[in-house]
């Protein structure tokens, strides 16, 4: 029986990769730099390079990357500061799956920017649980996230579903025993998910396989 869904945060439950995405492709033109989406979807949310390793990569000079990453940080708080959309069916799955299974975000973001970026949308009080980059030591695609968050619930991976969008959230689910739903987004939908239990267009394919899990344990027991 699925007791708990894990969600990732960024391109999962909000559309804060593409304003990320975005805010780093307008600072690196202001430098000289050309950006592309599949660039970034395949390195940075794929294959988990930095900024900074992007920046290098792209051939800007190392005493330069700092500053400019500096300012592109500073911007993105700000935008923060106002809305950050949902993505897709969202609130509805989240919604429908509140008090049916217990909720938990485990997301590489800080806790003040998650606070930020749900500050106009009420949707963390469906959470039970929230682990964010300042709880661990080891960041996705390790398995460490999604293994605290268990610990925290007090479940096991037999009784979880996870979700993320990108092969780095995939591959840290899956390194905790868990089974991992793949949403891809725009900026991740040319990465590879074939790790996955699924893949579904939006977060409402996630309610499919709740309930088909519900579905059959009931089937069990009678």
């Amino acid at each position: 029986m699925i007791e708990a869904i894990l969600w990732d945060n960024d391109g999962v439950l909000v559309d804060s990769e593409t304003l990320f995405f975005e805010l780093t492709r307008t600072f690196f033109a202001g430098a000289g730099l050309q950006l592309d989406a599949e660039f970034w979807g395949v390195e940075y949310l794929g294959n988990a390079r930095h900024s900074y390793q992007i920046a290098s990569l792209l051939g800007l000079a190392p005493e330069l990357i700092g500053p400019l990453l500096d300012r592109r940080n500073e911007a993105f708080v700000e935008r923060l500061r106002a809305s950050v959309p949902l993505m897709p069916n969202v609130r509805e799955t989240i919604e429908a799956l509140s008090g049916q299974v217990r909720l938990a975000i485990v997301t590489g973001s800080p806790r003040d920017k998650v606070m930020l970026m749900h500050s106009a949308h009420g949707l963390l009080d469906h959470f039970e649980v929230i682990v964010t980059d300042d709880e661990i030591t080891n960041a996705k695609p390790h398995p460490e996230p999604y293994l605290k968050a268990m610990e925290l619930l007090g479940v096991g991976p037999e009784q979880c579903l996870a979700v993320e969008d990108s092969r780095r959230g995939l591959d840290s689910a899956v390194a905790a025993g868990l089974r991992c739903i793949a949403v891809p987004n725009a900026l991740t939908r040319m990465q590879r998910f074939e790790r996955a239990f699924a893949v579904e267009a939006d977060a409402s394919g996630v309610l499919r396989h709740v309930n088909a899990g519900q579905r059959s344990t009931h089937r069990e027991l009678k």
